[in-house]
């Protein structure tokens, strides 16, 4: 009888060519698994003292980013829908980070009274903020209206944002020099804003929807970097990569176990919360991006976003309307 080795030796030179190719593709995924990974955040500094605050910060990217800035010592603010949820994520950073000053506070961006009470909660007992971080948002949704009557992915990747960022640009001049972080996404490059009907009341398509906030984020740190310029407050907006979380729960709704099972190694391939919260965390601390403002990022790095969104005349033209829209004209 052979012995161990001699069997494994055997099997090993019936089936090389199997096995080398398995080696090499094996080989290809992951290599492809750490490009698709991107950047890091290689900054090591302090938030000691400084006040972070960071909407739908109770999972996904904006929940890691949560976690990075209370390990770096910071007041960190979780700005959430479903307080339930943002109370269990903020014990879990509490514990993950040894920082026990992680505090929850109610945020629906659907709702423009409720942005409006959190930006008073905030001026009111909050003594600084140093980096506001507009990470929530919705994906691929059906037709739905916010409480107001806007277009869901409209109302709450653009104009919730929005309100509230004007809201506290006050106390963020108060803070300087201080950030504030627009998470976007690579859809913005096939958007376009709709100005003639912005709710896309006459033809609503969920694709055409995500991508024209999505480029209203790029578009509104464009504009808001240029009317800061000079307070000490910086702007920045990013793409944080493709990432396996919650987001993504309106795209494929009622795909069969069999499609599933053909997406999944796909989905394995993509980003995973931690690395999809790099960019957002680099925007928010990285000191060599201080004196930097109005830029858009993937990977850890300043990227030229789609000519749609480098329209200086369609910025201040969105900042217009905008402002029109949420009441603060």
């Amino acid at each position: 009888m052979q012995n161990y080795a001699e069997t494994i030796r055997d099997f090993v030179e019936r089936h090389a060519i199997g096995l080398s190719v398995a080696f090499v593709a094996g080989a290809g995924i992951l290599a492809l698994r750490r490009w698709m990974a991107g950047g890091v955040c290689r900054s090591k500094v302090r938030l000691d003292g400084k006040t972070v605050l960071i909407t739908g910060a109770n999972t996904g990217i904006g929940k890691e980013t949560a976690l990075d800035m209370a390990k770096r010592g910071a007041r960190v603010i979780l700005a959430c829908r479903d307080m339930t949820r943002a109370r269990i994520a903020a014990d879990e950073i509490r514990q993950q980070s040894g920082n026990g000053n992680v505090v929850v506070k109610k945020l629906d961006l659907s709702c423009l009274q409720s942005v409006r009470d959190l930006a008073k909660d905030i001026q009111e007992n909050e003594e600084r903020l140093d980096i506001l971080i507009n990470n929530a948002g919705i994906m691929m949704c059906p037709k739905w209206k916010t409480e107001d009557g806007f277009e869901m992915q409209f109302g709450v990747n653009h104009l919730g944002h929005f309100l509230l960022t004007n809201c506290l640009l006050d106390h963020l001049k108060k803070s300087t020099p201080s950030r504030i972080v627009i998470v976007s996404s690579l859809a913005h490059e096939q958007g376009h804003i709709h100005f003639d009907d912005i709710n896309l009341d006459k033809d609503y398509h969920r694709e055409t929807s995500y991508r024209q906030s999505k480029l209203a984020n790029v578009l509104f740190c464009r504009e808001l970097a240029s009317r800061l310029q000079g307070t000490g407050v910086t702007a920045y907006s990013l793409h944080p990569g493709v990432i396996r979380t919650e987001l993504g729960r309106h795209l494929f709704p009622t795909l069969a176990l069999w499609q599933w099972i053909i997406l999944k190694p796909f989905l394995m391939l993509i980003k995973n919360p931690y690395e999809g919260a790099q960019t957002s965390i680099y925007c928010a601390v990285d000191e060599s991006q201080a004196n930097v403002s109005g830029l858009y990022y993937s990977d850890c790095a300043p990227k030229k976003p789609a000519p749609q969104a480098l329209d200086d005349a369609a910025a201040k033209k969105l900042w217009d309307l905008s402002a029109c829209m949420v009441g603060l004209a």
